[in-house]
Order: structure tokens, then sequence, then C-alpha cells
């Protein structure tokens, strides 16, 4: 986890947390209580998903800026 720490791209750093906190569920870590380390891969994971599907949910400028590509893609089509 170090070296993905100081090294790696945001998307490695949540890949490898996402790594071990798995491995912490299928251990049953008895330090953590499964409701956190679940609620803590669940959010891990979304976030990894939105990195790498370029997802801006929440973002009103990058949806306008998607919405104009797709009309404009559209419109080339036509």
């Amino acid at each position: 986890m170090t070296s993905v720490t100081r090294d790696g791209t945001r998307l490695e750093q949540l890949k490898a947390l996402a790594l071990v906190i798995a491995a912490q569920i299928d251990d049953g870590d008895d330090t953590h209580s499964m409701a956190q380390l679940a609620r803590q891969y669940r959010e891990t994971i979304r976030e990894i998903e939105e990195l790498e599907d370029g997802d801006d949910d929440g973002d009103p400028i990058a949806g306008i800026i998607a919405n104009g590509k797709a009309r404009a893609d559209k419109a080339g089509r036509a």
C-alpha cells in the first residue's frame, strides 16, 4: 500500500484499498464491524467505477458539456 499511495494514480490507490478491504471482509476481521467494512467497500467500488467510466454525477458543467457533445454528434449524423 505504501508504494501505490506514494507513486500510484488515484484509481490504482482505490483498487489497492478495495483489495485490502475485501481481504478484511473475507477474513472476518474482528477489529472492524462488518457494516463499517461493507460501507467502505461499497464507497470505494463506487468511486472506482466513477473514475473508470468518467462518470461526472453531481457536476452540472460536465453534464452540459456531455449533452452538447451528444447533440453535436447526432446533428453530424443527420
